[in-house]
């Protein structure tokens, strides 16, 4: 298991960009398994809506695409590289999610190359999706000149 902490010397993300306060299964380049709670007082609850809160489906996405990072920059050979979404393919929003819930997510890296990859995840409250589908990502060192 990763703490926060722990993430944090993975993948470049930092609050309140985070979006995973664990990982609870990892098999670097392969898959994973992670935990987001929903607290009542997060940034993205304050707007969205202020009568009826409701955690955005597209952090939803975000944090299993950093779950996937953590996955695929686990490996020594990728480590210090940035991850940038490439596309999102057969996203399904399925219910919502709510202050106090507590999100599993779990991704399969199901192609990869050094600087592209695809991933399938899924993220479920109390053993309901709530969303699924592809993820495409791209990988660049900082010092890359091509990126877009």
């Amino acid at each position: 298991m990763l703490t926060q902490e722990e993430i944090k010397t993975i993948i470049p993300h930092r609050e309140p960009f985070l979006l995973l306060d664990e990982v609870t299964e990892l098999e670097p380049g392969i898959r994973g398994k992670g935990k987001l709670e929903i607290g009542p007082t997060q940034i993205w609850l304050e707007g969205h809506f202020p009568d009826y809160p409701v955690f955005p489906g597209v952090l939803l996405t975000e944090a299993l695409a950093q779950l996937g990072s953590v996955v695929v920059l686990s490996q020594e050979n990728l480590q210090g590289y940035i991850p940038l979404f490439a596309g999102l393919d057969q996203v399904k929003f399925r219910r919502q999610v709510r202050p106090g819930d507590t999100v599993e997510l779990e991704i399969e890296i199901i192609r990869a190359k050094k600087t592209f990859g695809i991933g399938r995840g899924r993220a479920t409250v109390e053993g309901k999706t709530v969303v699924d589908g592809k993820l495409k990502f791209a990988l660049f060192s900082g010092g890359d000149s091509d990126q877009n």
